[in-house]
């Protein structure tokens, strides 16, 4: 195996996208991951100003995405009930809730970038539009690694990726109609 100081730097940054396209998509229910990165920067778009403090605007999105997990939780499991016919158990909910954890997972990066400008003393319209933009910038780059995993040629890598663009444009336009 050759050193990573030998590769070319685009090597290295191909890698670390990688690992956090690895750990936000996991092999279950990836998709989950990604509609709650989106999901999330639409509530931001959307609710951006509402709230008075950042600790405000935190605690709704954390209670928004811990909702929408309970939720997609609670109903996966319901439908899967009433299709075999089986009784609600402790374990089948545990089950269905680490199923649908993928939703947290998405949603993390752009409660981190919240919480991050949070600690660097940005103020609450900073803070959101950088959480926002976060979310977008995660559709972005996960249509680049599923482009890159592919191996796709560089037509269609731009297509996959204005598709990524097209939708984090639909939640900064949800920002600027809403504001």
């Amino acid at each position: 195996m050759s050193d990573p100081a030998d590769q070319p730097s685009g090597h290295a940054t191909h890698r670390r996208l990688e690992r956090v396209a690895d750990w936000l998509l996991p092999e279950e229910n990836p998709d989950r991951a990604i509609y709650g990165a989106i999901l999330l920067g639409a509530l931001l778009a959307a609710e951006s100003g509402l709230h008075d403090t950042l600790l405000e605007a935190f605690a709704s999105a954390l209670i928004a995405i811990g909702v929408v997990w309970l939720a997609h939780s609670y109903a996966s499991l319901l439908a899967s009930r009433l299709d075999r016919r089986s009784p609600l158990t402790a374990a089948a909910l545990a089950r269905a809730l680490k199923h649908e954890f993928a939703l947290v997972r998405g949603a993390a990066i752009p409660l981190f970038a919240l919480v991050l400008a949070w600690v660097l003393g940005a103020s609450q319209h900073v803070a959101v539009t950088a959480a926002l933009w976060s979310a977008v910038a995660t559709v972005v780059l996960l249509e680049i690694v599923a482009g890159t995993r592919m191996r796709t040629t560089r037509g269609e890598l731009v297509i996959e990726v204005g598709v990524g663009v097209t939708l984090g444009a639909g939640i900064v336009a949800l920002k600027v109609l809403v504001h």
